[in-house]
This record gives structure tokens, sequence and C-alpha cells, in this order.
């Protein structure tokens, strides 16, 4: 770049707050504007100059100005599967007191093939010595490197930068050089993990390989593509999956069906229990089920269970589902059920979502439109429930907006599986079956991690596990009367990674079909976005919100709440914080209480009974006349706390706006 060129581009950028990057072949320079004007334009001119005469090629040990040796070294390299954390220093030697705002430091990342750079930049640390702001932190996770997505396929050298103001140079020096030796290292550091990408139609595998190498202190990384498969045409599991013909015919094959069988009357006495989530009549299914069976009604019911949407559907349980819910008085979902959304439901019929999460945490269905993986608006999805239950009327506006539908077409009822926290007897029962199944739990202090799946639905469900470090929690809490137990998400398609000489004190309790008997008998919960913590909350128990990735998900998902003024437990970004409340076990009982009363209308256990009862009576209910209650305050004179205050008014305006 030419002179002219150089002072042109000082002249566009100095008056404002940007950064001026002055680049020639090899090097950059970064200098902020703010800076720029307490430095006399001499002085920029000689920044230029020096940068415009340095060494051609590598950019690796290529010396700014021989007179500045850039001393460098690594403290330590962490890692845990793809999440890789250094610390160290790096600086140029001068007799110059090093201040935090006159140095900057980053890790370049290039790739061999193509060139292509990239940029972590460094948090400056201060060293114990008294020689200024040398030291540096930084981490990456290469699982998200790429917007999100693992690096890309190839094969890449890391090397750091160091932009420092001299004043005996008249300015700013940059350099890149190799990260230096690592400290007490003796030979080659070599790291191999797997990296993952889940979408709807494509789930990527790839390997990633980590190396330092001793003899030239310099790091590499190789990464390479293992696997791509289309999960609709591949699963894991031991179930047959349809392919991508023999969907589209089902599914005309189905409305067929169900217009045939239109034909029909509906039965009254027939109940039909639809869900593609679970094999066995267990969650709120169960307890409905059992409440039926208990007030000995003649009714005749029916379940179509799979354990996954991706399961595969026989053409004679296409035409009985048809003829189930074509022919119903009642057809019951617990869960996303894609078959039944591009349907008319008969006039005489009520299809009822007693959905399978408590509460309104993480925003969901049409709450999503306009968000990464959220819903178009002209979706059909979910807008054919004729009945929505719910836990509290302070979240029926969430769920009739989540799901598309009239808010007088929720039900604040109450979720029937929630019975069991009300019962002393059958909560004995559970916690005896749970410890004749797990007996290594009993005598244990029992921590339950239970997080949400990532991904924008089944299809693409993953779970970052290299944010936790479980070899940091085995050393502060094996052999110390603890268990650690793992509830993934049943979407979640990759593993934990966790060593064999670890299992004697993490357990992967995944298929262990209901989390709500584990609850019972765990001591401390860690979880981040899942609804579990409000069923948990409910046995005034320790929890910790373990999220490192708040900011991610938020931008990409985001809560009805502002999420730190939610949560009924403490807050943790990384493994250090979250061992120190596992630790500290710190329990807020004056905000759990508040939770509790403004998510629950109902503590009696009788949920399931007041559900079956609204069956019976055809879901009538007499017209009540409403009265002006205040505003701090719901209807039946529970406390709201401060982070619902704001929903509560604007369902107050709405409802007299309505009546205006």
């Amino acid at each position: 770049m030419g002179i002219r060129s150089f002072l042109g581009r000082v002249k566009r950028k100095i008056t404002g707050n940007s950064t001026v990057v002055v680049k020639n072949n090899t090097e950059e320079t970064k200098i902020d504007s703010k800076e720029l004007r307490s430095i006399v334009m001499d002085q920029i001119l000689s920044d230029y100059v020096i940068n415009k005469t340095s060494s051609k090629g590598s950019a690796a040990g290529k010396s700014v100005n021989n007179q500045y040796v850039l001393k460098r070294g690594v403290d330590q390299i962490e890692f845990n599967n793809s999440f890789f954390k250094i610390d160290g220093y790096a600086y140029f030697e001068t007799d110059e007191t090093i201040s935090d705002d006159l140095i900057r430091k980053n890790l370049i990342i290039i790739n061999k093939e193509t060139n292509q750079e990239f940029t972590v930049p460094l948090i400056n640390k201060k060293a114990k010595e008294g020689e200024g702001w040398v030291k540096y932190r930084g981490a990456i996770n290469f699982s998200t490197f790429s917007d999100g997505k693992p690096i890309e396929v190839g094969n890449y050298e890391m090397l750091i930068e160091v932009t420092q103001f001299l004043r005996d140079a008249g300015g700013w020096i940059t350099k890149r050089d190799t990260v230096g030796k690592v400290k007490h290292a003796t030979n080659d550091i070599i790291v191999s993990t797997k990296m993952y990408s889940f979408s709807a139609r494509s789930n990527k595998k790839f390997s990633l390989t980590i190396v330092h190498h001793f003899a030239g202190s310099f790091i590499t990384i190789l990464s390479k593509k293992l696997s791509d498969i289309d999960p609709l045409e591949y699963s894991t599991e031991e179930i047959i999956v349809d392919g991508p013909l023999s969907r589209v015919f089902k599914r005309y094959l189905f409305s067929f069906f169900y217009k045939y069988y239109h034909l029909k009357p509906v039965n009254k006495k027939k109940i039909s229990f639809l869900s593609d989530s679970r094999i066995d009549i267990s969650g709120n299914f169960e307890y409905i089920y059992r409440k039926l069976l208990e007030k000995n009604l003649d009714v005749d019911i029916r379940f179509y269970l799979k354990s996954s949407i991706k399961e595969k559907k026989s053409f004679s349980e296409i035409r009985l589902l048809a003829k189930a819910i074509a022919t119903s008085k009642y057809i019951i979902v617990d869960d996303f059920y894609p078959l039944i959304y591009p349907l008319t439901i008969r006039e005489k019929s009520e299809l009822i979502q007693v959905w399978h999460a408590v509460g309104a945490f993480k925003t969901f269905g049409y709450s999503r439109v306009g968000m990464p993986g959220g819903p178009k608006p002209d979706s059909v999805n979910h807008k054919n429930y004729t009945r929505a239950l719910v836990s509290s009327h302070n979240i029926s506006d969430k769920y009739a907006e989540g799901f598309g539908i009239s808010i007088n077409n929720i039900l604040p009822i109450g979720i029937p599986r929630t019975d069991l926290f009300f019962d002393e007897v059958e909560k004995a029962v559970v916690v005896e079956k749970v410890y004749n199944e797990l007996p290594f739990l009993k005598g244990k202090k029992v921590i339950l991690f239970a997080p949400t799946f990532r991904g924008n639905g089944q299809q693409s469900a993953y779970y970052p596990y290299e944010m936790i470090d479980f070899k940091k929690i085995y050393r502060e809490f094996s052999g110390k009367d603890y268990v650690f137990l793992l509830k993934i998400h049943p979407f979640v398609q990759n593993d934990p990674n966790i060593p064999y000489k670890y299992t004697d004190f993490f357990y992967d309790v995944s298929t262990y079909r209901e989390i709500n008997d584990l609850l019972l008998v765990t001591d401390i919960l860690i979880t981040d976005y899942s609804s579990v913590c409000f069923e948990y909350a409910l046995l005034n128990k320790q929890m910790i919100f373990f999220s490192p990735d708040l900011a991610d998900y938020m931008s990409s998902r985001n809560f009805y709440y502002d999420y730190l003024d939610f949560i009924p437990g403490s807050f943790a970004t990384n493994t250090n914080e979250l061992i120190t409340q596992i630790r500290e076990e710190k329990i807020d009982y004056k905000k759990i209480d508040d939770f509790v009363h403004y998510f629950f209308d109902d503590l009696d256990g009788k949920a399931s009974e007041r559900f079956v009862d609204y069956l019976i009576n055809d879901f009538y209910e007499e017209d009540k006349t409403e009265e002006a209650v205040d505003s701090r305050y719901t209807a039946d004179g529970k406390f709201i706390p401060h982070w619902g205050e704001s929903t509560n008014k604007k369902k107050q305006k709405i409802k007299t706006e309505e009546i205006d």
C-alpha cells in the first residue's frame, strides 16, 4: 500500500471511534483512533515505515524490527474434548512498563491450504513479577468455531500476534510468532477428539487433532470429516425408519384414511392417547390413565405410542391412527406430533395437548417466529389444539402464543404428573423403586446433571459437552460420598465422552424414562434452560444453573423472563464456578417459594382429578365475574415476583381492552 493511500485512510478514520488497519503482504497493525489523536503524525509515519520494511515470507518468526525481541511462552494448555484453553505470556522486551491499554494479543489460526486467517482475541493478564500486562488467557471451542459449527476441514497452524505501543519505536509495532515452549513439557503434546454438527438433514462427525510440537514450539490443528449422514435415513437407535418417498406416500395415505373415517360417527366414549416420544404409559399419560381407571368410567381407552418421530409406522398403523383420530371424542397428545397438525379436527372431537413440560422458561413454538430454527408464521404445527393444559394462569398467554391458539383454549388446571410431589405415600414407593433399580445411589449425595438440548429440534439436537470439565469434577468430588448422574435430553444425539476410569462416580441414566422419579432422590440439580427446574422447585432443594453459553442461547432461543432474575438457584458460567457452588450448598428458600407460587396455581396434587372431571363434564365451566385485583398479585391473591410483573400487567391490559 502506498503512503498516499495510507494517509487517506488515516484521514478518513481518525475522527471516529473505529480502528485503523495498516496491512501489507505479511503483517497487520491495528491503531485505535482515540489513541491516534494523541500521537503526532510523524509517529504514525514511523510506524508505517516499520511495517512496510519488515521481512517478507512467513509471518511466523519475522521480526518487525530486529531491535525488539518478542518474548513468548505457554504456562499451561488445557483440553476438554474440543474446548481448548491456553495461558501464557507474550510481549516485546523493553525497559518500559507495559500497561493494559498499550498491548494487545491475539491467536491467529491460518488454514495452510487456503491461507484464510481467523483471529481470536486474548485477555490481557498482569504478571505477578511486576512486568506489567505481559500474560494472556484465551479459549477456543473448535466445535462452534465456524459460525456455530465445527472448524472447517483442513490443516491449520496457530500463531501468537502481539501489537504493542513502544515509545522508542515511535508508535505501535506488531509481530507474529509461534506460541513458544510449554512450561514443564518434555515431549510433543497431542490431543485427539471428536466434533459433531447436527441439522435436520445432515449430521456430521469430525476428528480434531491438536499438536504442540516440542521441537519447534508451534501448534498445528488438523480437522477431518469422518461421516455425514441424513438423520431421516439413518438412526443409531435400534428402530426402523422410513425413507423419504415412503414418508410422503404414507402422509397421503393417512390423509385419505382420515377423510374416509370421517364418514363414521364420533365415539363419545373413545379416548386415544398419541405420542411419538414414549413407548410406555408414563408421564402425564400415566396419571390421567390411573385416574380414569380409579373413577371406573365407561370409556374405551386406546394408546398409540412410538419412541421417536423418526420411527417407522406401518401401513396398518397409519390406518389405525387415522381411524382413532377421526372417531375419538378425545385425542390426547403430550409432545410434538407432526402427523396430526395438517388435519381439521372434527367438531365433536377435542385435540388436547397435555404438554410434557411444566411452566414457561425458554421460548417455544410461535414465540420463536423470526429466530433461528423458529417456525414460519403460516405453519400449521400445534394450531389445531382445542385445549392445552398449563400449570398456572400466569403463563396461559405464553402457551397460547407458543401454540398459536386462542387463550380461551388454555386450561390452567395443573399438570397431571406433578401430583406425585404431593403424595407422600407414592413418593416413598417411587424412592424405593429407584433405589432398587439404581442401588449405587443409596447412602450417597446425588448430583443430577439434566441440561436441555441445543439445536433447532429433534433432528438436530446435541449437547456441547466440551463446556463442562468432567475430569475436574471427578477430582474434586469422587471418593467423598457423591455420585454424579447424567440425564441427557432424549433428543440429544451425541453421547458424553467420559473415560472408563471415572465410571465409579459418573453414571449415565439418560435411558431412565421418568425424570421426576430421579428428582426425588436428588440432592443437587444442575440444569441450564430445562423446565425440570419447575418440578424440582416443589422439593425445596438446591439448584445450580450451569449456562456458559447463555449469550448464544439468548440470541437463538431467548426466554419469557429475565434469566438471571428468574432462575430459583445459583448461576455458574464455568466448571470452577460450578464446583464452588456445589460445595457451598446455598438455597434461597424465599426465591423458590415465590417461583413455585407464580408457576403453580394449585399445590394440592389434584391436577389429574381436575383434568378427568373436565373430560366427564365435556370441558364445561361456569363463567365467573372478574373482579379488579392489585396488579402486584394474581387473581387468587398470590404475590407476583418482580420478574413476572410486566407479563401480568400486559395480560390485565389485554383483558381490559377486550371488555371495553
